[in-house]
């Protein structure tokens, strides 16, 4: 497997983490969360010599969608969101895109995933987990295989996503982090949707010991 790690710039002032993923035997590829800037994501597929399988969107807001269907157009791949957020794509109530400044988002997804689902990619296994509280259908993606996980907005480097937004909740993102993820391998890598990289082991000091993160 190849990562490649974009930081794409949006209104919020927080760039958005858009990642690639790259099977080197199959040149199947998933481009998750693209946020924009659509000519760098597609200048690092062709330099890489991929195609398009999946365009993955850990949730359905503004910040994390905005170069979905210009990436789509140009490059095919099937837009993967789990259920629960699939109304928030055509609904800017919910994907907020007016809110931080985008045009208005519609968007449909190809096909809903559900918690527990399997994602192929060439010969990777990508594990779909389910966790609301950022938004109520957030998904996080676990490769075993690779000791990676995709966190979206869920789990961040020393703190947790904004439950204060349109179908946030404290109670779910706390259970989420806790009952789901926290409970993956110490040495998993967390790749989340802003900022820097972490791994789960340093992260469970925080929820289970109440110990801050000295960032």
């Amino acid at each position: 497997m190849i990562l490649k790690e974009l930081k794409i710039d949006t209104w919020i002032g927080d760039a958005t983490n858009c990642y690639i993923i790259f099977d080197e035997e199959s040149k199947e590829t998933m481009v998750i969360d693209p946020a924009g800037d659509v000519d760098r994501i597609e200048e690092m597929i062709n330099i890489l010599g991929g195609k398009i399988k999946y365009i993955f969107l850990t949730h359905c807001h503004g910040d994390h969608i905005g170069g979905v269907t210009e990436l789509k157009n140009r490059c095919g791949g099937k837009i993967l969101i789990h259920r629960d957020d699939a109304e928030g794509l055509n609904n800017a109530d919910i994907n907020l895109s007016g809110y931080i400044g985008l045009p208005e988002i519609e968007l449909e997804a190809d096909s809903r995933i559900d918690d527990g689902d399997l994602i192929h990619l060439g010969n990777l296994q990508l594990n779909v987990i389910h966790t609301p509280g950022h938004t109520k259908g957030g998904a996080s993606l676990f490769i075993e295989k690779e000791k990676c996980l995709f966190s979206g907005d869920t789990l961040f480097r020393g703190t947790w996503g904004r439950t204060d937004l349109p179908t946030g909740s404290i109670e779910d993102i706390m259970d989420s982090i806790t009952k789901k993820l926290l409970i993956l391998p110490d040495d998993t890598i967390v790749y989340p949707g802003h900022g820097k990289s972490t791994m789960i082991k340093d992260e469970k000091p925080i929820y289970f010991e109440l110990k801050p993160k000295l960032l």
